[in-house]
């Protein structure tokens, strides 16, 4: 498969960045490392008329603050970098345990932290060659009228497939956005809307700039996926968790998102009430399970079969929670 013919820009600043998207308008698109944007335009899922590099501006290569600052991440640093960063490794582990799970080292050079965070969705029925898609009539996420997952739903369900995302909105983490009309922060909570199609609440002529960490003072987090293979592959499932603990245990707050299973990550909040009010025990680490194995509702448009995806939310949050309960005790 071969790429279609596009202009290629190469920006010297942020606002010479923004500036060409604007002129640029919808026929534009932002790329950084491409991992995702290329292979979706030689499939032809995407067809900009101009792509804007944004991987050599500075101000998008660098990581600043710490733990107790918080942290500051620019959205063209790679994945391998966020992997190997000192700061990252000691102040937020799970960020970079996460990030190694991403795809292969080759494709982690190339590919960035804001890249994976506005990952495109992705569906058995969206991820196939053009002659492919067109043999079936196309599909409702791009050239068609129908959602071949659910044909007698008018929404699209290709899927949330990022792994950093469930664990950014565990988190709390921030991202900072700019373009022509000026810079606005978004909680990373309110960045993905349930819909396969119009998966984020950005606006296209939108640079993701930075994304920000908070300050690390008596929470902890994790993330843990199911997949095929070892590397390489997308989640089928993604758990990310983040605990508030008070120095005599008691969870006082709680998040948990789920990934891989919807158009969007989903919190569950009924899992996150039964873990707040006391230290962590095996009776609410199974309540908060359950209540997640409720509401996981996998369709048939990744790996594996869907109901054995449900299934497998148990015992993923589960891991989860024996891991963060499990470094309480080596703190205490």
């Amino acid at each position: 498969m071969r790429l279609p013919r596009f202009q290629y820009l190469i920006p010297k600043t942020i606002s010479d960045a923004v500036q060409m998207m604007g002129d640029a308008g919808t026929e534009g698109q932002f790329v950084a490392g491409g991992t995702d944007l290329y292979p979706n335009m030689k499939r032809r899922q995407q067809t900009p008329q101009t792509v804007i590099s944004v991987t050599r501006l500075k101000e998008l290569n660098q990581i600043s603050g710490d733990g107790k600052s918080g942290l500051r991440i620019g959205a063209s640093v790679s994945l391998t970098d966020i992997c190997n960063d000192a700061v990252i490794n000691r102040d937020y582990p799970f960020v970079a345990a996460a990030a190694r799970t991403i795809s292969t080292p080759i494709l982690r050079n190339m590919g960035t932290i804001g890249g994976n965070l506005l990952l495109d969705t992705r569906c058995n029925y969206y991820d196939q060659n053009y002659e492919w898609r067109k043999g079936i009539n196309f599909c409702l996420k791009k050239d068609g009228d129908i959602c071949w997952v659910a044909p007698g739903s008018s929404k699209c369900w290709a899927v949330q497939s990022s792994d950093l995302v469930p664990l950014m909105v565990a988190i709390g983490a921030k991202l900072k956005f700019v373009s022509t009309l000026g810079e606005r922060m978004v909680e990373a909570a309110g960045l993905y809307n349930n819909d396969g199609i119009e998966y984020l609440h950005k606006r296209p002529d939108e640079l993701l700039a930075e994304i920000h960490l908070p300050p690390v003072n008596g929470w902890r987090a994790t993330y843990k996926k199911l997949r095929r293979r070892g590397a390489f592959d997308f989640p089928v499932l993604g758990v990310a968790a983040r605990l508030d603990v008070a120095e005599d245990g008691t969870v006082t707050a709680a998040r948990l998102i789920l990934g891989g299973i919807a158009p969007a990550p989903i919190e569950v909040k009924e899992a996150e009430a039964a873990l707040v009010g006391a230290p962590l025990d095996d009776e609410r680490m199974q309540a908060a399970a359950e209540s997640c194995y409720r509401i996981a509702r996998p369709l048939d448009n990744t790996d594996f079969v869907m109901n054995w995806r449900k299934q497998m939310a148990r015992p993923y949050v589960l891991r989860a929670l024996k891991e963060l309960k499990a470094g309480m005790r080596d703190e205490g």
